[in-house]
């Protein structure tokens, strides 16, 4: 069954969505991000995708204590993800060791690929790659730099790392609804090894039913966030769709 990941991304200790990944263009949801996984619980999901906004401009861990406090608020009865200024292999223990399923590691994927590579080593099944693209680019530092790689040609050089999935992030439909690009996300997911995460987009209940479709079948899930803050989306129903794929 595919999964589908609410996203709690946090800026200024606040659960936020930005559109197109622009930092000036946040609006605010929760300012109780602990609260807000525990609403995601309560509606049944059982996994959670958390990114530390401010964390992937600076570097390093910035909103830390409101991670903490929604791995406390969920236990183990969510699986929770991490990605935003996760640059070391120090940083990924610690932040396994406090209790996350996975974390995701995006800027260090293109700096550093041989820290990717140890750190799926040391942890295997905990250690996921980000791939952020603008225009077929990998974009990094929190999206405000572009490289020359494609996301395909990033994915590939991870494709026998041992990594346990790949988040992938169309920027030009992050938090405007338009639909997850569903053709470059199943094509990336059909030419690597690794299940990928749809990632930017999501807009209502057609794009998790194209999720369950059978063409999709090769994808790990989706990270929705907009559309389930703005009632756009019914958990119960999208839930619903995925159980009987």
């Amino acid at each position: 069954m595919p999964t589908l990941f609410p996203a709690i991304d946090l800026k200024n200790g606040e659960c936020v969505r930005l559109k197109l990944g622009l930092m000036d263009e946040a609006t605010v949801y929760n300012t109780d991000p602990a609260a807000q996984a525990r609403a995601f619980r309560t509606q049944g999901f059982t996994h959670l995708h958390v990114v530390d906004l401010d964390g992937a401009f600076a570097g390093r861990a910035v909103n830390g204590a409101a991670v903490e406090a929604i791995l406390g608020a969920v236990g183990a009865e969510m699986r929770v993800q991490l990605g935003g200024g996760i640059r070391t292999l120090e940083d990924v223990e610690r932040w396994l060791g406090l209790g996350l399923s996975r974390v995701i590691l995006g800027t260090v994927a293109v700096r550093d690929p041989a820290l990717v590579r140890e750190a799926a080593r040391l942890f295997p099944g905990q250690v996921v790659v980000g791939i952020d693209a603008k225009s077929g680019r990998v974009a990094v530092e929190g999206w405000a730099e572009a490289s020359e790689l494609t996301a395909t040609e990033l994915a590939l050089r991870f494709a026998d790392a041992g990594v346990a999935a790949i988040v992938y992030t169309d920027i030009d439909r992050d938090g405007v609804l338009a639909g997850i690009n569903w053709e470059a996300t199943i094509a990336l997911g059909s030419s690597v090894p690794i299940p990928v995460i749809a990632s930017g987009g999501l807009a209502s209940i057609e794009d998790v039913r194209r999720l369950a479709s059978p063409d999709a079948s090769h994808l790990e899930g989706a990270i929705t966030g907009r559309a389930l803050y703005d009632g756009r989306l019914d958990p119960a129903e999208a839930l619903r769709v995925l159980a009987a794929a």
